[in-house]
C-alpha cells in the first residue's frame, strides 16, 4: 500500500478548513496542512483570471484517493476544483506508518 500527498486549492480559508476538518474527522486523510493565501493566475473560459486561493496539502493512502476525491467534491464550491495526488516515493518510516494507522 502506498501513500499520497493531495494538493487541493480553495477560494478561502473557511472552505479549506471545512474540507480539511471533514476529511480528517472521516479518517480519509491523516493530516491536512492549510497553507497561507496565495495569488493564482490561470486561464478560465478563454480569459486570464487571477484570484486569491488557499491550498491544502493532505496525507492519505493511495487506495483511498477515490473516496477522498468524492468527499472533497461534495464540499467544494469550485466548478472544476484542483484535486491532484502526488505519490510519496520515500519517507521516514514511522511517519508513513502513522498515515496508514490514522486512515480507514
Amino acid at each position: 500500500m502506498g501513500q499520497l500527498f493531495l494538493y487541493v486549492t480553495c477560494p478561502d480559508r473557511e472552505e479549506a478548513g471545512k474540507i480539511a476538518s471533514a476529511l480528517v474527522e472521516q479518517r480519509l486523510v491523516a493530516c491536512a496542512n492549510i497553507m497561507a493565501p496565495h495569488e493564482a493566475v490561470y486561464q478560465w473560459k478563454g480569459k486570464v483570471e487571477s484570484a486569491t486561493e488557499v491550498a491544502i496539502v493532505m496525507k492519505t493512502r493511495s487506495d483511498l484517493f477515490e473516496d477522498v476525491k468524492e468527499a472533497i467534491l461534495k464540499l467544494h464550491s469550485y466548478e472544476t476544483p484542483c484535486i491532484v495526488a502526488l505519490p510519496i516515493e520515500k519517507g521516514h518510516a514511522p511517519f508513513l506508518r502513522w498515515i496508514e494507522e490514522e486512515t480507514v
